[in-house]
């Protein structure tokens, strides 16, 4: 059983298990069992170039990103499960956790983030009644957004990136991922509003 399994490992979805498992020395987070399903294949930042992004050398690549990324979260988070090459076919809601389906496996968590792109291709059962109109992309694209209310879509389930309605800007979708991750550290600490800073 996880306590936050992460579905999507792109801008939105790295930042979110970043920050969450950055958390692990505080006592409210130390025993939480993080996942994250690790599918980049749509992720647009597979075809992005950065000149305008604060923090990013001019000319980084999103490729670049996504393995740096993954990297970061190995060796600094190591207690950070990274699924690797699964894709999820649906998230059914039980009584108090999710069942989620991979093309591999089952697993089962307390929550639910949902990172992936906001296609009008997402394939995943068990969203269904979420799904609306991007209210923030242009109609003739045909995007989508999972109805949400500050990125909580139901209890338990929340979205984050271009999916929970932000436009598709890698700091807006990066900021999105650790908004979201700062919610669920606030719900661990019993609703105390929680962040994680590393300092000097």
């Amino acid at each position: 059983m996880y306590d936050v399994l992460i579905i999507g490992g792109g801008a939105a979805g790295m930042s979110c298990a970043l920050v969450l498992g950055s958390a692990k020395s505080k006592p409210f987070a130390e025993d939480k069992h993080i996942g994250i399903v690790m599918h980049q294949r749509t992720s647009h930042l597979q075809s992005a170039l950065f000149n305008n992004v604060l923090g990013l050398t001019p000319g980084t690549l999103g490729s670049d990103i996504l393995e740096s990324g993954r990297a970061q979260l190995e060796h600094l988070y190591p207690h950070v499960d990274l699924i690797e090459n699964e894709k999820v076919s649906s998230i059914i809601k039980s009584s108090d956790h999710f069942v989620i389906t991979t093309n591999k496996s089952v697993y089962t968590s307390k929550v639910v983030v949902i990172t992936v792109g906001y296609t009008k291709l997402l394939t995943i059962k068990g969203l269904e009644n979420y799904i609306e109109p991007h209210p923030r992309a242009n109609l003739e694209k045909e995007r989508i957004w999972l109805k949400n209310d500050d990125h909580l879509v139901d209890h338990g389930l929340y979205v984050a990136g271009t999916l929970a309605g932000w436009r598709s800007q890698f700091a807006i979708a990066s900021g999105s991922g650790a908004q979201v991750a700062t919610d669920i550290l606030t719900l661990w600490n019993n609703g105390k509003h929680t962040k994680i800073h590393d300092k000097l």
